[in-house]
């Protein structure tokens, strides 16, 4: 059995993306591992050609600016790695710059794809997430976050990434998978709040179709981190790959908890307590069709 790696990036300096980490992380369970290197002007060539492994590919995109509605151009630069991806591989990992997996998952992945590997009706699997927060102290549980999604595939070229490369689709149909045990640890809204403005600023030029503006003319006021439906306090441990930028975290977090409840509809407010009562998300949106469990 081979396992491919792929992701796409651009500009991770400038936007502050753990991208060396998310790669790192499953490196060790990939065969090869194609990054789709958009056209950067910060250095993140160099910084992708540190890991120095040759298990590392590097293709070198150019992202197209007309495509900045929906999020679209990140679908394509997914595609672009994947397509790339060696013929002989049987499956494809895919993880976004601003993702991880802990390494303790990395053995129960690997038996996963193994004991998938012929079973044709399987054509994707299903990870659990963990939508870190504002820090790394505290995730994310609200029905506004995806809390599943697809991260490996196999090599069928008739698979293409979806609508903002969220998810797949094969011949725009959804993907039979299977739902496994391990998580994602998104890392995506953890920024000082400064930070997560500026996020906002840059994302929003790939959603709304807003002019590309110059760095300088970013909002630079403090995010409100009280949008949050609700946050809980993470007591586990962190893939390793991202110890080293967790300690260098120099923000603290303050929240106005009373505000997040207050803020609540309490339409959600009550969907979300029959989930956590019953495990079951009412009207969930599926990406896929999980066929096995």
């Amino acid at each position: 059995m081979k396992v491919a790696g792929f992701t796409f990036i651009r500009n991770a300096v400038k936007n502050d993306y753990p991208v060396v980490e998310a790669i790192t992380s499953i490196l060790p369970v990939c065969d090869e591992f194609i990054v789709a290197l958009g056209n950067c002007d910060d250095g993140t060539r160099q910084l992708i050609e540190g890991i120095n492994s040759p298990k590392i590919k590097i293709l070198h995109t150019v992202w197209d600016e007309s495509k900045r509605s929906g999020g679209t151009v990140f679908a394509e630069e997914t595609d672009k790695a994947f397509n790339a991806i060696s013929p002989d591989m049987d499956w494809a990992f895919y993880i976004q710059g601003d993702e991880c997996v802990h390494e303790k998952y990395h053995a129960l992945i690997r038996k996963e794809m193994e004991d998938n590997l012929n079973d044709t009706k399987i054509e994707g699997l299903l990870f659990k997430y963990l939508h870190f927060y504002g820090s790394y102290d505290f995730y994310s549980h609200s029905r506004r976050w995806y809390r599943r999604e697809i991260r490996i595939i196999r090599n069928n070229k008739a698979i293409h990434s979806y609508r903002d490369a969220q998810g797949f689709r094969l011949d725009n149909r959804k993907i039979q998978v299977k739902l496994i045990d391990a998580y994602i640890y998104h890392y995506g809204w953890v920024k000082p709040p400064n930070g997560i403005v500026k996020k906002i600023h840059n994302f929003n030029q790939f959603y709304h179709g807003e002019q590309a503006a110059p760095q300088t003319e970013a909002p630079t006021y403090d995010f409100d981190y009280s949008n949050a439906d609700k946050l809980i306090p993470f007591s586990g441990t962190h893939p390793a790959p991202m110890l080293k930028r967790i300690a260098a975290a120099n923000w603290k977090l303050n929240i106005d908890w009373k505000a997040i409840k207050k803020k609540m509809p309490f339409r959600r407010k009550l969907l979300q307590k029959i989930e956590e009562i019953t495990g079951w998300r009412v009207s969930e949106y599926r990406n896929y069709k999980i066929v096995k469990k």
